[in-house]
């Protein structure tokens, strides 16, 4: 059977980089402790139970309850999104191509049983380009819950992406080839390109099962959520420097969206 290539939380980022740039997915295990993630729960649940059918159809699922503008509804979940670790695969990764690099969104998705496996598709499609040599997001699939195989967990096709050596830079069809399931305890990650197919797996167990996605993007590319204006102005600026950074309150370089009062200093009286 396939499988993804899996790290113990303490692993240093090279390997896990040459995971990715070799299959376009790998997990680390067992990364964020379970504290953190009953917290992350609490802050989320009364949001599923009032907002987490708006966003059901053909593509997202009917059985599936999801969440967006995830730091607006959960404090902590920061607390992820800036985990050291990752922020330093996503350095080697993207930052190569860019100054900085964005939040490009933020997902929380409740897979509930009885649910159908989801259509295989690449993040990173509403893209209109591709460019040699270049990956565009990379995701970050947080396990809030056990992912196994009858409960959803989430399928990738390994070696699929834009700049696989086997794929040549061609995007073939995805249903041909070999899938493996994302399965990992509570806790741990899943990290793949934007590139990369995959999809949320069917749920044919009795309970349901929790994620929370986010994605780093280039930091010149459009961020596919809006922080600005999905992310209330006082709860952005609750969150330490480097999430507010990563949301987009940063400069990229000298020159693309530079504003009054640039922490970076870009900002002059022309």
């Amino acid at each position: 059977m396939t499988t993804v290539q899996s790290f113990p939380f303490d692993v240093d980022p090279a390997p896990v980089v040459a995971a990715l740039q070799q299959d376009g997915a790998v997990i680390i295990e067992r990364l964020a402790a379970s504290q953190l993630l009953d917290t992350i729960d609490a802050e989320l649940e009364p949001h599923f139970a009032s907002e987490g059918d708006k966003f059901k159809n053909d593509f997202n699922g009917y059985k599936t309850r999801r969440l967006s503008a995830i730091l607006a509804l959960s404090h902590h979940c920061a607390e992820l999104i800036a985990r050291p670790l990752v922020l330093a695969v996503a350095d080697a990764v993207l930052k190569p191509h860019c100054d900085s690099y964005r939040l490009g969104s933020t997902t929380a998705i409740e897979i509930q049983p009885g649910e159908a496996n989801q259509t295989l598709h690449q993040d990173d499609d509403f893209y209109p380009m591709r460019i040699p040599h270049v990956e565009f997001q990379l995701g970050a699939m947080w396990a809030l819950d056990d992912f196994t195989v009858e409960n959803g967990a989430t399928r990738v096709v390994p070696g699929s992406h834009w700049t696989a050596r086997n794929n040549n830079g061609q995007e073939d069809d995805a249903e041909n080839r070999a899938l493996a399931h994302s399965v990992m305890p509570r806790g741990s990650l899943l990290l793949y390109f934007g590139s990369t197919w995959h999809g949320g797996g069917a749920n044919t167990s009795d309970k349901p099962r929790a994620g929370l996605i986010n994605t780093y993007a280039l930091g010149w590319l459009r961020q596919e959520e809006n922080q600005y204006l999905c992310v209330p102005r006082d709860i952005a600026r609750s969150h330490p420097d480097r999430v507010q950074r990563l949301m987009g309150y940063q400069a990229h370089g000298q020159y693309l969206g530079v504003f009054p009062g640039d922490p970076d200093g870009y900002w002059y009286d022309a």
